[in-house]
């Protein structure tokens, strides 16, 4: 059993983590930590009954980590305060699961660097669904027998998100373009945009979409389209609490969704 620790835990997506962590056979919850609501018991805050865990405060972080023996952080919030947390826990000898989007490169080194500094085992990723990194692997094996048409990539998310085009988006586009060899990306069209050899991205922000991504193969006379979309955050739960598992047993190092799922 792997103890687990919740950053933003009284947030949507942390009460989504703390259910399905509590939920796992594989995984203890033994840390919470927010900005609000400190001192509650965070399953009362979750509305899912007592669990004797109580929202701790950030800046309380390194002597809770320690106290709890909690071995997995998972981390996602917000890009700036995950910037200061992931690197605080990491040296504190505890693992991570970092799903923050939005994390500039400087920022996500900064993670990185963390993590194998303090010879702990870590995964940042932009998206823990495991259709995902299906789609992913189904995108790199289209790219290589098309590598001669149009590609474009449209994603959509729900009106509250900050960052744009998504990580998803971005993983894509990444995945495309080292089969190819490597790809320019352009960000939207307006005006004169004559079309060259670039990966197109497009983002599309409305209502309540928790994540859909397209990605077309556009030729002459027929096109592909490769498509995922999650249907609620549970995909993204899940698959956090799935890799916090793996990370807990795994030697030190930089992890990546692929290691986990085998692909």
């Amino acid at each position: 059993m792997i103890n687990v620790g919740v950053t933003g835990a009284s947030g949507r997506m942390g009460r989504l983590l703390i259910d399905n962590i509590i939920r796992s056979e594989d995984v203890c919850l033994t840390a919470a930590f927010d900005l609000m609501n400190i001192g509650e018991d965070v399953g009362e805050v979750a509305h899912i009954g007592t669990l004797n865990v109580p929202l701790s405060h950030v800046d309380d972080m390194e002597s809770v980590l320690k106290n709890t023996g909690t071995q997995v952080l998972i981390d996602f919030t917000i890009a700036n305060a995950t910037a200061v947390n992931a690197p605080r826990a990491a040296a504190c000898g505890v693992s991570l699961v970092v799903g923050t989007t939005g994390l500039t490169p400087e920022q996500k080194k900064s993670i990185e660097d963390s993590i194998t500094s303090n010879n702990v085992a870590g995964i940042i990723s932009p998206n823990y669904s495991v259709g995902v990194y299906v789609f992913f692997k189904l995108l790199g094996e289209a790219a290589k027998y098309l590598d001669d048409v149009d590609i474009e990539i449209i994603e959509a998310h729900h009106n509250q998100k900050k960052d744009a085009p998504s990580g998803t988006a971005k993983g894509a586009a990444e995945v495309i373009s080292k089969v190819l060899g490597g790809k320019d990306y352009v960000y939207g069209r307006e005006g004169l945009a004559p079309r060259g050899k670039e990966i197109g991205i497009h983002a599309v922000r409305g209502g309540d979409i928790v994540g859909d991504h397209t990605v077309l193969f556009a030729g002459d006379g027929e096109r592909i389209e490769i498509k995922h979309q999650a249907h609620s955050r549970q995909a993204f739960a899940g698959g956090a609490v799935k890799a916090a598992a793996w990370i807990g047993n795994a030697e030190p190092g930089l992890y990546t969704m692929q290691d986990i799922l085998g692909l």
